[in-house]
């Protein structure tokens, strides 16, 4: 006759055979290398579609070739018969030419738009006076602007960057103004009840909750600064990414041109890419409730 065994006992056994037993290897990585391997594979799939379309176009001055591209990389990084880069100047002094601008207008246009926002999301009259005024300096296009720009300020950097500056501010403009006017009420009234001062509320509740929101208007801003380089390098802009993409245009070098798209493409992933972690370090409880 069989002794049963008490369940207490059988589960106290069964957690001690799961613990001697070697840890499951941990899977956390594995989506991390799919993601990257899908990526990659994509990655080269869209060169193949490149291949075949250059190949289907017959016309270098259509559609260039990856190859092409890729020899004009070469060329543009390097001096080669005595030509140094494009206009003088290789591909990557180019490009920090053209970082360096957004950098400071998107820089000038999230600081006024900071302000901007903060000020139509708690003055009320203000927001309702100031508010079509950002609507429509945000649909406005860059080009539209930009020869009012070049009157006032000449053809140096100045209206460049302020026309940087003025494609950035609006977003985040929008964004923080939306956020502070949609701050918890609950949390600025008990602000206000322990006798927190008005502009105490702002910076220490207002604010806080409304990050999440202000860095993803800071997000657009920086993208709608990086898609206005062309039009902010359009006069004058060599050196510069954007104008070295304009000066190809007029040549027919479409293989540069593809080469400047690519350039201020990749750079803008990679600056975006640090955006998000910077979101992640500088606001740890966004998706938490």
């Amino acid at each position: 006759m069989t002794t049963p065994v008490p369940a207490a006992t059988s589960v106290t056994a069964a957690a001690d055979g799961e613990a001697g037993r070697p840890a499951a290897p941990a899977r956390r990585g594995r989506p991390a290398t799919r993601r990257i391997v899908v990526r990659v594979l994509a990655g080269v799939a869209l060169l193949g579609l490149w291949q075949l379309a250059a190949v289907a176009a017959a016309n270098p001055s259509f559609i260039p070739s990856p190859g092409a591209v890729w020899n004009q990389l070469v060329l543009l990084s390097t001096t080669h018969d005595g030509i140094r880069g494009y206009s003088g100047s290789l591909l990557v002094e180019h490009l920090g030419i053209s970082l360096r601008r957004i950098l400071i207008g998107s820089a000038i246009g999230v600081a006024g738009g900071l302000v901007v926002g903060v000020v139509l999301g708690t003055v009320p009259w203000i927001r309702v006076v100031a508010e079509p005024v950002v609507t429509f300096v945000r649909a406005l296009p860059p080009l539209a602007y930009f020869s009012l720009l070049i009157i006032w300020f000449g053809i140096d950097e100045t209206p460049k960057l302020w026309l940087l500056a003025i494609a950035a501010l609006p977003p985040v403009a929008v964004a923080t103004a939306a956020a502070v006017h949609g701050a918890p009420a609950d949390l600025v009234e008990a602000a206000r009840a322990l006798g927190a001062r008005r502009r105490d509320v702002i910076r220490d509740v207002v604010l806080p909750s409304a990050l999440p929101e202000i860095f993803t208007g800071v997000r657009l801003a920086v993208g709608i600064a990086y898609s206005s380089v062309v039009a902010a390098e359009t006069v004058n802009g060599v050196p510069g990414i954007g104008g070295m993409v304009r000066d190809a245009q007029r040549y027919l070098q479409t293989d540069v041109v593809v080469l400047g798209l690519l350039a201020i493409g990749l750079s803008g992933l990679l600056i975006d890419g640090l955006l998000r972690v910077a979101e992640k370090r500088l606001i740890p409880w966004r998706g938490r409730s």
